[in-house]
């Protein structure tokens, strides 16, 4: 069930339900970011807990991914890059994919993940998949040490652009978790779900503009394209980092349009249907 905790004067704590179908709980998720901070933790010490490499996984995933993308993509099929050397290209696409890609997995399973501990105690079960998500952020901040590095090989130096490289990494963010929002809530009900994201991931990466540019998609296509939120993401990241050419703004506002649309309705439903969690998991 949705709940409200209320502190009465005689430092007793009551659980009541709460009212209203659209009530996040902005405060609830405040109070207990100590949890969050523990769950952000301890996924940390427990996801390259006894590995030979550690965080190096963290780059291994999309280092082998450029260097096959690059061979294929580049030398075979000879795809432009917008007057960026192809592996730079492909690496600057393929970070805040593996963001996204890697959020989406694991915040679709965390809430059947965290099951033991929803049916323990109470605590907003948002917190659950916002941490999946956020937590990839470590990884991100990994591989953008070598994407910078790959850029100085290159002799290419970030300008001004630079500003906005937060605004897009927070929509890769985001997106991630608007979709992962409706996703994790109906893994609770129906496990197929989880079988079927990296599946959907994959398809989801040849329709984004990771390996080639969205210049490729005919003008008239942009807007309809744009409502792929990780077009947007993808093309606006590139531009901030490297100095290339600007992104469509339209098709980019049209992603960003769409992700608001997600991140409400998926906020929305979770909360609706978090009342049963307990009872199904």
């Amino acid at each position: 069930m949705e709940y409200a905790v209320v502190q009465s004067d005689f430092s007793s704590i009551v659980i009541e339900p709460s009212k209203g179908y659209g009530r996040v709980g902005w405060g609830e998720l405040w109070a207990a970011r100590e949890l969050f901070y523990f769950l952000a933790w301890r996924d940390l010490k427990t996801r390259y807990a006894q590995t030979a490499i550690g965080a190096g996984w963290a780059l291994l995933q999309p280092l082998l991914s450029t260097l096959m993308f690059t061979v294929v993509f580049s030398y075979v099929v000879k795809v432009p890059s917008d007057g960026v050397p192809y592996p730079l290209f492909a690496f600057a696409a393929l970070l805040p994919w593996a963001l996204f890609a890697r959020s989406l997995e694991r915040s679709t399973l965390s809430v059947v993940t965290e099951g033991s501990l929803i049916k323990k105690v109470y605590f907003p079960r948002l917190i659950i998949p916002i941490t999946a998500t956020v937590i990839n952020l470590v990884d991100f901040a990994v591989g953008l040490l070598l994407l910078l590095g790959m850029m100085l090989w290159y002799q290419i130096v970030p300008q001004w652009t630079l500003v906005f490289l937060p605004l897009f990494v927070g929509g890769a963010v985001v997106t991630a978790l608007s979709v992962s929002l409706w996703l994790s809530a109906l893994n609770v009900q129906y496990r197929d779900v989880a079988s079927i994201v990296p599946l959907v991931t994959q398809l989801w990466m040849f329709a984004s503009p990771v390996l080639y540019p969205a210049s490729l998609v005919p003008a008239s296509m942009r807007g309809y394209y744009g409502m792929n939120p990780m077009a947007g993401v993808i093309e606006g990241f590139r531009w901030a980092l490297l100095g290339k050419a600007a992104p469509d703004w339209g098709m980019v506002a049209v992603s960003l349009g769409v992700v608001t649309i997600l991140l409400g309705g998926g906020v929305l439903f979770f909360r609706r249907v978090e009342r049963t969690f307990a009872d199904v998991i």
